[in-house]
């Protein structure tokens, strides 16, 4: 026994310092105090109490893993863990045949988790469905991704969705000391010195993910024996240690769409300095620099418009530059622009007069074109009447004539409905004038 003894113990002392450290009980778990507290969903979870099927959704290192397993402990039920990654149709039909084994004859139940499920097929997640349903398992997903982006909507309607929050200082500061101090299962045997500015920089720098905090400490205490120090963490091991600093982003997933929302409504809100960080961040994470311009020529359209024409101009340029100087110099290009349309003055006109036009094609058809605008360019047109009537405008003062050019079923339809801002205040006015002339 003692060599099976010794042999754990070696395999536990090489597993990485947050593998070790995972929390034995939920008294121990750290963070998502809205979900574990008192009162709340998943706070009061007893032997045999029901469990619900859950889709624990929240970015890397909040505890998604070790909440399954605590969960499951906690209601004393079996637990299964697949990966979505490896796993497939056979093997989730193997489990859920086990449960079934498991209930029958044991009267225990199962939680069967699911790691990064948003990459399960439909096909495999609709294998699961009259599962859950029946209750032969109780479904425990993880995902880092929206869940309505990955996950059908039919496992959603029998899941509840858990959004675990990213780590904040005090918890990440909190899962570090308790590193620090325990003896058996993190550090403390080394008699550790660090100071608490040093300690919160690693926090800084893990960036809400608890695992990276560990991993981070880690790395820096063994920089620090290296260097033959009494274990004295200093802020050059730590910053050594942790090389760069993570920036939570996938250019595909949740974390995009939420990053390009803050920038499309930071320049919509006219704010340059919102604008300019939240760029920043999506092209220090890899963001393709390309995607980030055709937004902005989208914006200078949609949220600009006419009250500065020129920003279209602006976007459409900085997309030519970018072509031909790249990164790193085409950060500036980018940067320009996002400054430009967030401080340009703004009018939604161009979505809005669009939106009303195609209402009105979709909801009348293809109404005739009026004769005196058809093209007269051939004999047979005019003899047909096309053209006639037709007032040529530069032929009159001010290259205006009043006359109708929507079908005759719209003649006085409202489309276009200018702002009194920036340069769209000069086309309002002027369009008044026309109309007075009109009128008169």
């Amino acid at each position: 026994m003692d060599l099976f003894a010794r042999s754990a113990e070696a395999r536990r002392l090489n597993q990485p310092l947050a593998e070790r450290m995972r929390p034995q009980s939920l008294a121990e778990f750290i963070g998502q105090e809205h979900l574990l507290g008192a009162g709340r969903l998943l706070g009061k979870l007893a032997p045999g109490q029901n469990l619900p099927s859950l889709l624990l959704w929240g970015p890397p290192g909040t505890g998604k893993t070790t909440l399954a397993r605590l969960l499951a402990e906690a209601v004393r039920a079996h637990l299964v863990t697949l990966s979505a990654v490896q796993a497939g149709v056979k093997e989730v039909r193997e489990a859920i045949a086990e449960a079934a084994t498991r209930r029958d004859q044991y009267g225990r139940r199962t939680v069967l988790f699911i790691d990064e499920i948003h990459r399960f097929s439909r096909t495999q997640q609709g294998a699961l469905l009259p599962h859950v349903e029946a209750g032969t398992v109780t479904l425990v997903g993880a995902t880092t991704e929206n869940p309505s982006f990955g996950v059908v909507a039919a496992l959603l309607s029998r899941a509840r969705v858990v959004r675990l929050e990213a780590l904040g200082e005090e918890a990440l500061l909190q899962i570090l000391r308790r590193a620090l101090a325990d003896r058996e299962r993190g550090l403390g045997a080394l008699e550790v010195t660090i100071a608490d500015e040093v300690l919160a920089e690693i926090a800084a720098l893990a960036g809400g993910d608890g695992r990276r905090a560990l991993g981070v400490l880690e790395a820096a205490v063994e920089l620090a024996r290296g260097d033959g120090l009494p274990a004295g963490v200093e802020r050059a091991h730590v910053i050594e240690a942790a090389q760069t600093r993570t920036l939570v982003y996938d250019k595909a997933g949740d974390e995009h769409f939420a990053v390009i929302s803050a920038f499309i409504k930071s320049m919509r809100g006219s704010d340059p300095d919102a604008a300019a960080y939240w760029l920043a961040r999506m092209l220090e994470a890899g963001e393709d620099p390309r995607f980030l311009l055709r937004r902005m020529v989208i914006f200078a359209s949609e949220d600009v418009g006419n009250a500065d024409p020129q920003a279209l101009v602006v976007a459409t340029a900085a997309l030519h530059a970018f072509e031909l100087v790249g990164l790193p110099e085409g950060a500036l290009c980018l940067t320009q622009t996002a400054v430009y349309l967030a401080c340009a003055p703004k009018s939604n006109t161009a979505l809005t007069t669009y939106a009303a036009a195609r209402k009105l094609v979709r909801e009348r058809g293809g109404l005739p074109v009026p004769a005196e605008l058809r093209n007269a360019a051939t004999a047979l047109a005019r003899s047909m009447g096309h053209g006639q009537g037709y007032k040529y405008p530069h032929d009159f003062e001010g290259a205006y004539v009043p006359a109708d050019y929507l079908p005759a079923e719209l003649v006085g339809t409202p489309i276009y409905q200018p702002t009194t801002s920036g340069f769209e205040a000069e086309l309002k006015a002027r369009l008044e004038a026309l109309a007075a002339r009109r009128r008169r």
